[in-house]
């Protein structure tokens, strides 16, 4: 047996330090009772310490370093947003309202309402000197041709057709059906009748006995028969050369017709279109000429030196300000902006 304490837990209720009392009583050569009660009694307090160190040493900088910027953030918002929005309002907001007024002013006055009351005139004249002279004459190009070329080439036209139909055409047809129709066919029937009452009957109750004076009378029926072909050619010939001659003078009539028209067109252009065309020349070289010299002298005059004064007042007064506004105000505030934000670690 051994004056050993046996082991017991630690009843619930008592702090830390209150349930380590009673251990440190027992003799200090008791390894296992020390061996027990030292992880209970430094397990809290380790933890803690470095849950402290942390906090001081990360958190706690970082802290101080956001209230500092944040300090230093409505200190500049104080002393240095008002200045630069009155610097920002007065010397380049409304300088440059009043800029832009005045130049919409100039703009409206000097450019835009000239040009409105040039183009309404250039307009007006084109259109008075110019686009209505050149209808009517169009209107009356059109009137002469319809009425001097148009119209006497379609009654000629109609007036040699007639002529053609009724002179040549329907005598030529009567000439053919009543004249020469019944008279060639009684001829050729006669002279059937007669070749087979006088030549055919005869031959041919005298051809056996007679044979050679019926190759005779036969010679001599093609003989006749020739005779008249060749005599109904030549009538054929005849009317051919009536059927030509006729053509002839309808071409030469439409190459008169068109030969006058021809003349007529030449004495047209000679009286009216060469005078009107050099009317019209003279107007514009004594018109519209000098309109549009007088409108780019004008140009020249008032919105060229215009617009170059504004240049010049603009770059005088509006481009200096607005560059000191850059380099004096703009690109501090942009450097300090991203050095802050360098310094936050906010910029990548």
């Amino acid at each position: 047996m051994t004056d050993r304490h046996p082991l017991r837990p630690p009843l619930p209720g008592p702090s830390v330090e209150h349930r380590a009392a009673p251990t440190m009583a027992h003799p200090a050569g008791d390894p296992l009772v020390s061996a027990t009660a030292q992880p209970a009694a430094v397990a809290l307090p380790l933890v803690a310490a470095v849950a402290r160190g942390v906090a001081l040493v990360v958190v706690l900088p970082v802290r101080l370093l956001w209230e500092l910027i944040a300090a230093a953030g409505r200190l500049l918002h104080r002393l240095f947003w008002p200045p630069l929005a009155w610097c920002a309002r007065h010397l380049v907001w409304l300088p440059l309202v009043w800029v832009g007024r005045a130049l919409a002013w100039v703009a409206r006055t000097l450019v835009w309402l000239p040009l409105v009351w040039a183009g309404r005139g250039l307009a007006w004249v084109a259109r008075t000197v110019v686009w209505l002279p050149l209808v009517w004459v169009g209107r009356g190009l059109a009137w002469v041709a319809r009425t001097l070329v148009w119209l006497p080439l379609v009654w000629l036209a109609s007036a040699l057709a007639w002529v053609a139909r009724t002179v040549i055409w329907f005598p030529l047809v009567w000439l053919a059906r009543r004249a020469l129709r019944p008279p060639l066919v009684a001829l050729g029937r006669a002279l059937a009748w007669l070749a087979e009452q006088l030549v055919l009957r005869p031959l041919s109750w005298l051809g056996a006995a007679l044979a050679p004076v019926g190759r005779l009378l036969r010679r001599a029926v093609g003989a006749l028969d020739r005779a008249l072909n060749a005599a109904f050619v030549g009538l054929l010939r005849g009317l051919w050369w009536l059927v030509a001659g006729s053509g002839r003078l309808l071409v030469a009539a439409v190459l008169g017709a068109w030969r006058t028209a021809g003349w007529l067109l030449r004495q047209l252009y000679r009286l009216v279109l060469r005078p009107l065309g050099t009317g019209l020349r003279w107007l514009w070289r004594h018109t519209v000429l000098p309109l549009l010299r007088g409108v780019r002298w004008v140009w020249s005059v008032t919105v060229v030196p215009v617009a170059r004064g504004l240049r010049a007042v603009w770059r005088a007064t509006v481009a200096p300000v607005a560059r000191w506004v850059r380099q004096s105000v703009l690109d501090p505030a942009r450097l300090g902006a991203r050095e802050v934000l360098n310094a936050l670690g906010l910029r990548r």
